[in-house]
Parts: structure tokens; C-alpha cells; sequence
């Protein structure tokens, strides 16, 4: 780790040391900087300080950033599919299944090892020690777009679009039943379920839930059975769509812990919550450019919609039948009598 040493400018009068760095060095992030100072390595006068200690003009400060790859986190070689990279960042489509990054729990094949394997290090520190390049995230169950960056610069820049709202994220849906309308928008604020914390819900702003907004819009209709849609979001919070999904009264299949049951009319159920980051577009960080990047549709994906496409066509086949008035049978002629009259 190599030392930086930096001199307050003149006319600097009690700024927060954070803040000084932060701007001082705009390539790298006040989180950064933030993990540099909680891990001590960030001193003035030979002696570590805090975040909010006060610093003045011709103050000497003198920090290192800690190593990206903590002991015992190695890479491993596991096969990624690309579906962006330069420089600056690489944007993965996830397999449903695969975690993004280390936790209690998880074993050696997270997305953060993957990426240690690709990238050979080359990974911004801003995400921390366990999640080097990371810039946002995605359930272990959704497949689909993800990004990582190389560069402390990247990381802020794309970090920054995340929580200025200026990304277009979209996602791919299998929801239960079939809406009575053909696009909406959800707009309520989840928190934390106060009964079961593993799970979020739609809670008041009151009662500390945070405001989240999905716009919808129906893609194909497989009867009454289930829906595929497309999920804007403008607002990144945890299970968003499937919260709101919820609140609409169509749970995504295979999404047990938000109340999916399984249809006895699905000769195979989901194996995992049906729900892909398909669409991104957000502007590189480095060139200004646009990048439109979409994700091709996992297997299970496709096959859950295949199998949709038969079992409506079949029950809509019955249903036809169904409501056939029934032929009334023609009567039948009687039946001829030949008599023979005696010749006696």
C-alpha cells in the first residue's frame, strides 16, 4: 500500500478531514476515504485520526487505502457471461443462484470471486474488503444485469447515477393471474416486515419506510394463469418489485417468501423466484457515452414461459368448449311397419 501525503490548502479554517480528502482527490470516494480512516490509516502527525476530526490550513495528512483482497477471500475461476468491458467496468449477466458477494453462510463462489478470477485484482476498492468492484446488488435468485468496477473513479461515477435516479433499470417479470389493467405504477414506501425480518413490506414513511416507485406495463398474457411484465424502477429498494408485485395481488412465481403457492395446472413449478434484470442504460463513466446493455433470458426463464404458453392454450381450448351451446340431436324418423294383408 503506498502513502499519499496531502497539505491543507490556505484558507481552510475547521473542515472535517473526510470532506477535505474527498474533495482533494475527487477519483477516489468519501467511502474510500471512509475505510481508510476506520482502518486507521489515515494520520496526522504520525497519529491516526477520525472522520470528523478538524482540520485547517498547513495541516499535513497522510493516508493509505487498505488492500482490496482481504486474507482468505482468493479467486476462483469461475466462467462469467460478458456482456460489457473496458477499462473502467465490466457488466455480468448474474445466473439466478449465484450470490454477488461473501457472508455468513456462503461458500467460495460468489460473484466477488468470480470477478478477483477475471479481473486478476483489478477491482475498485469503494465497495470494501469483502465486496471489491461491487456497485449495487441483486438477490441471490434474480438473474441478469449486474455491474462492477475496475476504478475507484468508475465506482463513484456509476455509484452516483445509482443514487441520483438517472440509470433506466428494467426487469422481466413472471407474476401470478393476469392484471385488469395493462401498465400501472406503484408508488409506496417499503421498510423492514416487523414480523418476520428477513422480508420487507409496504410500510408508511411514518413508520420508517422508505419511498420506492415501480412503473409496469403487461409484455404477454398466458391466461388467467400468469403475466409476463416489464418492471421499471426509479428507486433501488431491497425486493422492490417484489413488494410491489405483492401489493398488486400477483406475486411472482416461485416467490415463496412473499406468498406464491404453487398451480396445480403447472406440470413444473419455478425452481427459484421468476424475476431478471433485462435492460440497463447508464452513462460510462470514463467516455459520457450511452451504454444499453440487455440480458439474455436464462433457460429456466424461457422454458417456465413455454410451458405457460401450452397449459393457456389448453385451457383456453376447454374453455371454448366449455361454453359451446350442446347440438340438440335430430329426431329420428319412426321407424317403417310393412303390413301383408292374407291373400286367403
Amino acid at each position: 500500500m503506498s502513502t499519499t501525503t496531502y497539505t491543507v490548502l490556505p484558507g481552510v479554517r475547521r473542515a472535517r478531514a473526510d470532506k477535505i480528502l474527498a474533495i482533494a482527490f475527487r477519483d477516489h470516494s468519501r467511502v474510500a476515504f471512509h475505510r481508510s480512516f476506520d482502518s486507521g490509516l489515515v494520520r496526522m502527525g504520525g497519529k491516526p485520526i477520525t472522520r470528523d476530526h478538524s482540520v485547517s490550513e498547513g495541516d499535513v495528512l497522510e493516508f493509505t487505502f487498505p488492500d482490496t483482497r482481504p486474507a482468505g477471500l482468493r479467486a476462483v475461476d469461475i466462467p462469467l457471461e460478458i456482456l460489457f468491458e473496458d477499462r473502467h467496468l465490466l457488466a455480468i449477466n448474474k445466473p439466478a443462484g449465484m450470490v454477488v458477494h461473501p457472508g455468513a453462510g456462503t461458500a467460495e463462489d460468489t460473484l466477488v470471486h468470480a470477478l478477483l478470477a477475471h479481473c486478476k485484482g483489478s477491482l475498485s476498492g469503494v465497495g470494501g474488503v469483502e465486496r471489491p468492484g461491487i456497485v449495487h446488488r441483486l438477490d441471490r435468485e434474480t438473474s441478469g444485469i449486474i455491474l462492477a468496477a475496475k476504478t475507484d473513479a468508475a465506482h463513484r461515477a456509476l455509484s452516483e447515477q445509482f443514487a441520483g435516479r438517472t440509470l433506466q433499470k428494467e426487469y422481466l417479470a413472471l407474476v401470478a393471474g393476469a392484471p385488469a389493467l395493462l401498465s400501472g405504477s406503484i408508488r409506496k414506501a417499503i421498510g423492514r416486515n416487523k414480523q418476520h425480518r428477513h422480508k420487507m413490506a409496504v410500510v408508511d414513511e411514518e413508520q420508517g419506510g422508505r419511498d420506492a416507485h415501480t412503473d409496469w406495463e403487461v409484455v404477454e398474457r398466458f391466461g388467467d394463469i400468469a403475466t409476463l411484465i416489464r418492471c421499471t424502477i426509479h428507486t433501488g429498494r431491497t425486493h422492490q418489485i417484489r413488494v410491489h408485485m405483492k401489493a398488486l395481488g400477483h406475486v411472482i412465481l416461485g416467490d415463496v417468501i412473499y406468498g406464491w403457492k404453487p398451480d396445480p395446472r403447472l406440470p413444473k413449478e419455478p425452481k427459484r423466484v421468476m424475476l431478471h434484470a433485462e435492460h440497463l442504460i447508464f452513462t460510462h463513466p470514463s467516455s459520457g457515452k450511452t451504454l444499453d446493455l440487455r440480458a439474455p433470458l436464462p433457460a429456466d426463464f424461457e422454458a417456465q414461459m413455454t410451458q405457460l404458453r401450452k397449459v393457456a392454450k389448453v385451457a383456453a381450448k376447454v374453455k371454448r368448449l366449455a361454453a359451446k351451446p350442446a347440438k340438440l340431436a335430430k329426431p329420428r324418423a319412426p321407424a317403417s311397419f310393412h303390413v301383408h294383408e292374407s291373400r286367403e
